[in-house]
C-alpha cells in the first residue's frame, strides 16, 4: 500500500522507465546494423548542411530536400527492424502495468455505477444485482433498452475486495470490485468472449459463453501521478522518462540510434 508521504506509483514508474530505457538501447544495439545507421545519419547531416550553406541556390536546395527525404527513409528502414523486437513485449507489459497504475480503487462514501450489458433488451427486467455486506444500492435500477444495459448506483460503506453478483434467468455472473486506496490490480470490465479486447481492457476471466450477458462494467477513477511539480498519466510519464533514459544510456554505451 505504501507508507504515508511515499509516492509509490511515481517510484515504480521511474524504476520501470530506467530499466526499459536501458533494455531498449541494448536490444537496439544488438539487433541493428550500427555501421549502416552511423553512415545514414552522417549522410543526413551532410544534406542538411548543404541545405544551410547553399540556401540561395534553388537547384541545390531542391536536390538537398530530395536527398534528405531519401536519407530519412533509409534511416527509418534501418531503425524499424530493432523496434519489432521490443514493441510487442513492451505493449503487453504496458497493458499489465496499466491494471495497477492506470486507475485507483473506488472510494468509500462515493457512489459508483455497475453496468450490465445484455444480449436482448427484452430481458433487462430479468437482471438483478446481489451485493455483499459493505456495498449497498442507493437508487433503483435504470434500464436503457437502446444500449441493452441495466445500471445500478452503488455505494461502498467500507474498504474491501468485493465480489458482486448479477443474476439473470437463473444464472449468476460475478464481477470483482475493489474499494480502498493504494495499488491494486483493477479490471474495469468483465467480458464474454472477445479474446483480444479482453487482453487489453479486462483483467478477469471471460464471462460464460451464453446468450445472456455480454459485459459487466465498473469504471474506476483514473490515476494521476505527481512528479516534478506536474500531474501525469502514468503512460505519458513512462514515455518521457524511458525516452530520456534511452538517450542517456545510448551515450554511455556508445550505441547509435
Amino acid at each position: 500500500m505504501g507508507s504515508p508521504g511515499v509516492n509509490l506509483p511515481a517510484i515504480i514508474v521511474v524504476g520501470i522507465s530506467l530499466v526499459i530505457g536501458l533494455l531498449m538501447v541494448v536490444v537496439f544495439g544488438y539487433t541493428s546494423d550500427q555501421k549502416s545507421i552511423h553512415f545514414a545519419k552522417d549522410r543526413l547531416k551532410a544534406h542538411l548542411l548543404a541545405l544551410k550553406l547553399f540556401q540561395d541556390q534553388i537547384p541545390v536546395v531542391i536536390r538537398s530536400y530530395g536527398r534528405i527525404v531519401l536519407a530519412t527513409g533509409h534511416y527509418l528502414r534501418l531503425a524499424f527492424k530493432p523496434l519489432l523486437f521490443v514493441i510487442v513485449p513492451l505493449t503487453f507489459l504496458m497493458v499489465q502495468l496499466d491494471r495497477y497504475l492506470g486507475s485507483v480503487p473506488l472510494e468509500t462514501g462515493h457512489a459508483f455505477l455497475v453496468k450490465v450489458r445484455m444480449d436482448n433488451p427484452d430481458t433487462l427486467n430479468e437482471a438483478s444485482l446481489q451485493l455483499p455486506k459493505g456495498l449497498a444500492t442507493t437508487a433503483p435500477a435504470i434500464h436503457v433498452p437502446s444500449e441493452r444495459e441495466v445500471v445500478w448506483r452503488v455505494m461502498a460503506e467500507q474498504p474491501g475486495d468485493y465480489i458482486v453478483n448479477v443474476q439473470a434467468s437463473g444464472q449468476t455472473f460475478s464481477k470483482r470490485v475493489v474499494v480502498g486506496s493504494g495499488l491494486s490490480r483493477l479490471s474495469p470490465v468483465r467480458l464474454r468472449g472477445k479474446l483480444w479486447e479482453r487482453m487489453f481492457v479486462s483483467g478477469e476471466p471471460a464471462l460464460p459463453d451464453n446468450n445472456l450477458i455480454e459485459a459487466i462494467d465498473v469504471q474506476y477513477p483514473s490515476r494521476n501521478i505527481a512528479f516534478a511539480g506536474f500531474e501525469w498519466n502514468w503512460i505519458w510519464l513512462f514515455f518521457v522518462l524511458s525516452l530520456a533514459a534511452g538517450f542517456v544510456f545510448k551515450s554511455i554505451l556508445g550505441i547509435e540510434i
